[in-house]
């Protein structure tokens, strides 16, 4: 090899060694792909004649609530880069409490850690297991972001954060689906949360199908139209299908809600919100009526943002199929554990249908 070429070599080494190393430590899903899961051998099938109870709650990476991110001021310039250690110990006791007192047969989580530089690189999984006195014999996760190192100046080191599904009862499988991205380029969304649903099957006595969604959509999209490619992603998901339940954060108002939001609220909404899609075709806890006639009892975000001081919006849902009917809801007013407020919502099938569900247990092995 003469000297030019050996030198035009060695100059293509170091940007190549950058690309690989900036593909290898960002995050880069596929559009559907087995989720990680876990079921232990004896855990029961679900009986449809039973009801079904359900926790959804943004945990907030069990910060608490004596934080004001970097991300919840409108500007971005919130004083706190991360909770501290003591904080998310204290927190994590006080979910697992929270869950122990209403003893759900599933429980969907949004935003909780894993291998996070801001959670002291934990598997906030495993820290919520560990704590809990309930047993949940099957879980299922799925990450939305995730990254080697990321270069912002109120985080600069690895993030990682997932959507979590715990069950009573057996799974059949865990799928994850991944939504539309916000517009940018290559290498902002590299480094960008990827949001996603999380989709598990439950086995039941009769064969029929009982789906579990999980999600969390995009906070920070304005001007673009990614919440209502996201809706409509998830909307495609559930039409057709039986038996389902849907839950997370939204991150979208109920209509009619955004008037009531101050001005500086409103930048993160749109006024003719997203959600009706959604919202007109299938029931939901809060249902419409329950927004209308007690806006109050169904907010279920208390924002960090000093200058809001109590819980003023709803933007966590549970939505499910026709053939459910529901017994009890609520929001639990757990003010002081995260900038969200759980919804817990106890179901009861009416008439099951009998179907395969649309990704058969025998295509998706259990994955630990």
């Amino acid at each position: 090899m003469n000297k030019k070429r050996f030198a035009a070599l060695f100059l293509t080494v170091p940007p190549l060694i950058l690309i690989v190393a900036f593909y290898l430590g960002t995050f880069h899903p596929k559009t559907i792909e087995q989720a990680k899961w876990h079921c232990e051998t004896d855990t029961p099938l679900f009986n449809p004649a039973d009801s079904l109870k359900v926790l959804n709650y943004n945990v907030q990476y069990f910060a608490g609530k004596d934080y004001v991110f970097f991300y919840d001021l409108p500007d971005g310039d919130g004083p706190d880069h991360r909770p501290s250690s003591q904080s998310i110990a204290t927190t994590v006791e006080g979910i697992a409490e929270l869950i122990d007192q209403h003893n759900p047969d599933v429980v969907l989580l949004q935003e909780v850690h894993e291998n996070h530089v801001s959670t002291d690189h934990q598997d906030q999984t495993q820290q919520l297991l560990d704590a809990l006195s309930t047993h949940y014999p099957c879980m299922a996760e799925a990450l939305y972001w995730k990254a080697s190192f990321v270069p912002h100046p109120a985080i600069m080191g690895s993030a990682g954060m997932k959507l979590v599904t715990l069950s009573k009862y057996r799974m059949e499988y865990a799928t994850r689906h991944q939504l539309s991205l916000i517009p940018g380029n290559p290498i902002s969304q590299a480094f960008n949360l990827k949001r996603a649903v999380l989709q598990v099957g439950l086995t039941s006595h009769n064969k029929a199908p009982v789906t579990l969604f999980n999600t969390h959509l995009d906070a920070f999209s304005q001007g673009t139209d990614t919440m209502t490619k996201q809706v409509a992603e998830v909307k495609q998901l559930i039409d057709g299908q039986q038996n389902w339940v849907l839950g997370g954060d939204f991150n979208l108002l109920p209509p009619g809600q955004f008037e009531t939001l101050p001005s500086k609220q409103q930048y993160y909404y749109n006024p003719n919100t997203e959600l009706a899609d959604l919202w007109n075709q299938y029931p939901s806890v809060p249902s419409p009526e329950q927004v209308q006639k007690e806006p109050e009892a169904w907010f279920t975000h208390f924002p960090n943002d000093p200058s809001v001081g109590q819980p003023d919006r709803t933007i966590d849902y549970v939505f499910y199929h026709q053939n459910w009917r529901i017994l009890e809801s609520e929001v639990v007013p757990a003010f002081t554990l995260s900038d969200h407020l759980p919804i817990v919502a106890e179901l009861i099938l009416e008439s099951p249908i009998l179907e395969t569900p649309t990704i058969e247990s025998s295509t998706l092995e259990n994955n630990e």
